[in-house]
């Protein structure tokens, strides 16, 4: 036999036998090309649904303000205290007596923070009646009169919202024991369903106890009740907030 034919012919069926292998492993490399897919980027997250913010706003009224002083100095209060006219009180009907508000001049941008302690202005037109000591705080001592804005901070729980009408309670005493204003309470409240004690402390941080009926939303109906009451004796008083 001739070797090197053989070796020749080996070696051509060796070249063969690898160039089919060849092909088969690209194929199969093809194959798996055009089966597969590319892992897809995960889809983003969606965005987190947020509750819409409640609209906050603060009771504001805008007008005219004034300020008293001498002729009320050392008198008494609508809340039960000592009105001075040194202290940072005012007066108005606008807000619920012991509300705390800023009344800022809005001619220079000055402000100054003043408890409500008092029923007023006594001026038709006017919004708020400062102390002396306010009234110099913002510059408005010397015009006499300003047109200012009055923001409130906080009022007493349980009174009414500004912006609201008025309301008239027909109030039967005020104390600074607790236990008197409850045995006035316990007398009328076997005749009227609508009687209570309200705690007030005034800006001197003195608490009093009043004893009131109603609310009332008429003046008239008030004074009706006031003058049935009147037969207790008790010393009856007619307020408005």
């Amino acid at each position: 036999m001739n070797t090197g034919f053989s070796v020749v012919l080996g070696m051509r069926n060796f070249g063969h036998i690898r160039q089919i292998a060849l092909t088969i492993a690209m194929s199969a490399l093809f194959a798996a090309c055009a089966t597969s897919q590319p892992a897809q980027p995960p889809a983003p997250a969606p965005p987190p649904v947020l509750a819409a913010p409640r609209p906050t706003t603060t009771p504001q009224v805008v007008g005219m303000a004034s300020w008293y002083g001498p002729g009320f100095h050392g008198r008494k209060n609508a809340l039960g205290g000592v009105y001075r006219q040194e202290d940072l009180t005012a007066a108005s009907i606008e807000f619920p007596l012991g509300s705390r508000v800023m009344v800022t001049n809005l001619d220079n941008g000055r402000s100054v923070e003043v408890t409500i302690t008092d029923r007023g202005p006594f001026k038709k037109g006017r919004k708020i009646d400062l102390s002396h000591k306010a009234a110099r705080m913002i510059g408005m001592l010397d015009p006499g009169t300003a047109r200012v804005r009055i923001s409130l901070i906080s009022k007493p729980a349980g009174t009414r919202d500004v912006g609201t009408p008025l309301r008239y309670w027909v109030q039967v005493g005020s104390f600074s024991d607790h236990r008197n204003a409850e045995q006035v309470r316990g007398r009328l409240a076997s005749t009227y369903p609508d009687v209570h004690v309200v705690d007030v402390l005034d800006a001197d941080s003195h608490r009093y106890y009043r004893v009131r009926m109603g609310a009332f939303a008429t003046r008239d109906a008030a004074e009706a009740r006031a003058s049935d009451s009147a037969r207790f004796g008790l010393p009856v008083a007619i307020v408005t907030e």
